[in-house]
């Protein structure tokens, strides 16, 4: 299975800001106040998971992140590091 990541605002360009700080580039991924992308190599996740825990006070976001079917993981600047530790003891390639 692919790892997934999920985020959702309230805001409707808060995940556009984000993204385009996060891939350092200007593009528009909609309006909307969720956005998701699945990743064939879940370590690769961790990077955004970073990106996420350390810009939580710049942005209103909540992150989401499924390892596994149907079960989500919710990611907070508190359990983000516990969460990339767990990824790369889990998937060591």
């Amino acid at each position: 299975m692919k790892a997934k990541v999920i985020l959702f605002s309230g805001k409707s360009d808060e995940i556009n800001n984000f993204l385009n700080k996060f891939y350092s580039t200007k593009s528009d991924h909609g309006d909307s106040t969720s956005w998701q992308k699945e990743f064939p190599n879940p370590v690769e996740i961790t990077e955004f998971i970073a990106a996420f825990a350390d810009n939580s006070n710049s942005f209103d976001l909540t992150m989401w992140v499924s390892l596994d079917k149907d079960v989500f993981i919710k990611i907070s600047p508190s359990n983000s590091e516990h969460i990339i530790k767990y990824l790369f003891e889990r998937y060591p390639y």
